[in-house]
């Protein structure tokens, strides 16, 4: 139960975090890495938007309790599993 909780809760963070992109910017600042890795493409609030995706993606897989098995499909190629 504390497993869906916590998956509840990062997937309504990541979910924030895209869509308050401009909020968050505003109030953190920017992100001197993604500035210098992506300024030509959004900076910082791409960089913002894909740890939102990040933790989208975690919530969700947290959520189902798939973790397991997105590891397994995720190093399926170095560990040889079919």
């Amino acid at each position: 139960m504390t497993q869906i909780i916590i998956g509840i809760i990062v997937l309504v963070t990541g979910t924030f975090l895209v869509i308050k992109t401009e909020w968050f910017l505003n109030n953190f600042g920017r992100i001197s890495w993604f500035e210098a890795k992506l300024s030509s493409e959004g900076g910082s609030r791409l960089g913002y938007k894909l740890i939102g995706i990040i933790l989208i993606t975690l919530g969700i897989i947290l959520t189902t309790g798939s973790g397991d098995d997105f590891m397994l499909w995720l190093l399926a190629p170095l560990l040889k599993y079919s």
